[in-house]
């Protein structure tokens, strides 16, 4: 029986259609600014994938804060919404089960089913792009918390006396670890003279510097580009360590733009990790790997959060 997944981001909405474990259908479409616009795009996008009384269920993984009944309490990436109830609009819209979750969660879910967290009970999703999210999977299920706002990794302080965060706080994970992140470092390297050849990737003008010109530097082995990978690398694993001090997992599965620089970063996340990592030489490695489903994995969560004749991630 065919399920559906939508994934919501800021600038596009992605929908999947799956039928015994296999996409069958997507659509995409951008999002739109203002609460019935956007409930109308997702209600069009997914019933443009077959959404509607004869499927099992539709699901929806969106950014921000979602509460257990399927209400948006808080996205700071979608003006304007505040306290929207997807999930009970939607079931108007579509006149069936709807399930609505946070974007990563989804996602986690998505690469535990079909992605590189399959055979993991008890692993973590951590997406480095412009921020940092996150989606834990703990004994075989989700891990939502007490009101499902679990996994908002990107803002644990990891230095008080850091630069400001869009979420209000200071010294945020994601300042440091994700694509600004390594946009800070590299410009910084730029204007200290260590990063000559990143430099000139960028026109000479140090303010233009971007991660991309420190991955494309160090993949022609510039080895100044490889030391601000390093400082990144060393970011990542702290955060990676203090989560896995928390919950002792046995995988994290590293997805997002920044990934795509490979074991360029993935190297350098390794190696710190096993230094930060309380007695690392006493626990069983934990592996750290690339995530393998893309842009696909949140839809194709959101879609697994239904299951033929049962619920494997119940809400």
């Amino acid at each position: 029986m065919r399920t559906v997944g939508v994934d919501l981001g800021g600038t596009k909405c992605l929908a999947v259609a799956l039928e015994g474990g296999t996409v069958v259908d997507e659509c995409r479409v951008q999002t739109p600014v203002g609460e019935t616009a956007l409930l109308d795009a997702l209600a069009d996008v997914a019933t443009s994938v077959g959404a509607g009384p004869d499927v099992l269920g539709v699901g929806v993984g969106v950014p921000g804060l979602v509460d257990r009944g399927g209400v948006l309490r808080f996205a700071p990436n979608l003006p304007g919404v505040v306290d929207l109830d997807i999930k009970a609009e939607l079931e108007l819209r579509l006149g069936g089960q709807v399930r609505v979750d946070n974007d990563a969660t989804c996602a986690a879910w998505g690469e535990r089913q079909a992605g590189a967290a399959q055979g993991y009970d008890d692993v973590i999703l951590v997406t480095l792009g412009t921020g940092i999210g996150g989606g834990i999977v703990a004994g075989g299920a989700l891990l939502r918390g007490a009101n499902g706002f679990a996994g908002e990794i990107g803002h644990m302080v990891v230095d008080p006396d850091g630069p400001d965060c869009p979420c209000g706080q200071r010294g945020c994970w994601e300042r440091f670890a994700s694509g600004s992140g390594l946009g800070r470092l590299a410009q910084q390297a730029a204007a200290e003279g260590r990063a000559a050849q990143v430099l000139a990737l960028a026109g000479g003008d140090p303010a233009r510097v971007r991660g991309e010109h420190v991955t494309a530097a160090a993949a022609e082995g510039d080895l100044e580009a490889h030391a601000v990978l390093a400082q990144l690398g060393w970011w990542v694993a702290l955060g990676l360590a203090n989560l896995a001090n928390v919950f002792d997992p046995q995988a994290f599965v590293l997805g997002g733009g920044l990934v795509e620089a490979g074991e360029l970063l993935l190297d350098p996340v390794r190696a710190a990790f096993g230094q930060l990592l309380t007695g690392a030489s006493h626990r069983p490695a934990v592996a750290i790997v690339p995530a393998t489903l893309g842009e696909h994995a949140g839809a194709i969560g959101a879609a697994c959060l239904f299951d033929i004749g049962r619920e494997i991630a119940p809400a």
